[in-house]
């Protein structure tokens, strides 16, 4: 498979997307500073390899993300270029104090208001087309609905209600409608969340972070093969499940966007020893094994120099032993219901 190969996000104006798209998360200062001519490189080094889809979010360094995004597009150009962004956190000024930087640092003087109404819905898209420097954006994307993000089921749901009591669901669909933009879904860290907005609203896909990996393949149970029946794209985000399915089981490897349990850091020594067995590197299994399911459109993993990205592009194409994927399922590390990449 070739990062630059397109498919189409299938909805009334289909939206191209490469095999594989940049994740501007790492982008944003995601755990550490990243220079201006280190992320710019990255982008660059995504351009030159045929890369053509794009996301990044509002969240992400609070702006600095979309910002860095817009200064590589006025170099690349708005066309043949895919890209999507969220809405559900705008950014407002405020004292040094009370700057809400999450897990981003060095991030400008903002705090983060969670607002998924119609006035929000609004609001943050047209700051983020101010922060680009475009006057569209390919896919709006409703960010962080979910249990992970507020801290409970009940709070997610709360959330939900509000995109949809309190218009924002409408303001998404009147933005789709007059072509402002080509598609709307969510993202999210949860498919529970991806497959109640599926029974609520038409979406048209659903950018799902580290929920289905190496890891983890619960999705596979109900909200996959729906995907599939509907025809809904899902972009699979953090296929390394936030760091450790790149680094292995290292000292402070990180799963979830928290340092990883015995638990996950014996599982994951386990799969990497299938994955030496055959000559295969885990971040190369793991970046790859996503895209064996026919709901996946695209993966898109994070960087922050030219390095990385031509890493990540190398990892992608590189052909894998089939054997690999029947061996983690005969070790019982993998669903046997998991469909698996072609073999080399």
């Amino acid at each position: 498979m070739k990062p630059y190969e397109t498919v189409p996000l299938r909805c009334e104006r289909p939206v191209p997307l490469t095999r594989m798209g940049f994740g501007g998360a790492p982008l944003g200062n995601l755990y550490r500073k990243v220079s201006e001519d280190d992320a710019q490189a990255a982008l660059q080094a995504a351009w030159d390899a045929g890369i053509r889809y794009f996301d990044t979010a509002p969240q992400y360094g609070l702006g600095i993300s979309e910002r860095r995004f817009g200064e590589a597009i006025r170099r690349f150009g708005r066309d043949g270029l895919t890209i999507s962004t969220k809405i559900g956190r705008l950014l407002v000024d405020c004292a040094p104090d009370e700057v809400t930087p999450e897990a981003f640092v060095d991030v400008p003087q903002k705090r983060i208001v969670f607002d998924y109404s119609y006035d929000g819905v609004m609001r943050s898209h047209e700051a983020s087309l101010e922060r680009l420097g475009v006057d569209r954006v390919d896919i709006l994307l409703v960010h962080d609905v979910d249990a992970f993000s507020h801290g409970s089921r009940e709070a997610s749901n709360a959330r939900v209600r509000e995109l949809f009591d309190k218009g924002g669901i409408r303001a998404l669909t009147e933005l789709r409608d007059a072509g402002t933009v080509g598609a709307i879904g969510a993202g999210v860290n949860e498919w529970e969340v991806c497959q109640k907005l599926l029974g609520l609203g038409d979406f048209d896909c659903f950018l799902l972070a580290g929920r289905y990996t190496l890891l983890e393949q619960e999705a596979l149970e109900t909200f996959l093969p729906l995907c599939v029946d509907r025809d809904v794209g899902v972009i699979l985000g953090g296929p390394y499940n936030s760091g450790i399915l790149a680094t292995g089981a290292v000292e402070g490897a990180r799963y979830n966007y928290a340092p990883a349990s015995a638990e996950i850091r014996d599982r994951v020594q386990r799969i990497e020893s299938v994955c030496t067995d055959h000559g295969v590197r885990l971040i190369e299994a793991a970046l790859q094994f996503v895209m064996g399911h026919p709901a996946m459109r695209t993966v898109i993993p994070g960087a922050v120099s030219a390095a990385e990205v031509e890493t990540n592009v190398a990892i992608f194409t590189r052909p894998l032993p089939h054997g690999l994927w029947s061996d983690l399922k005969l070790a019982g590390l993998l669903r046997e219901d998991a469909p698996t990449p072609q073999g080399a």
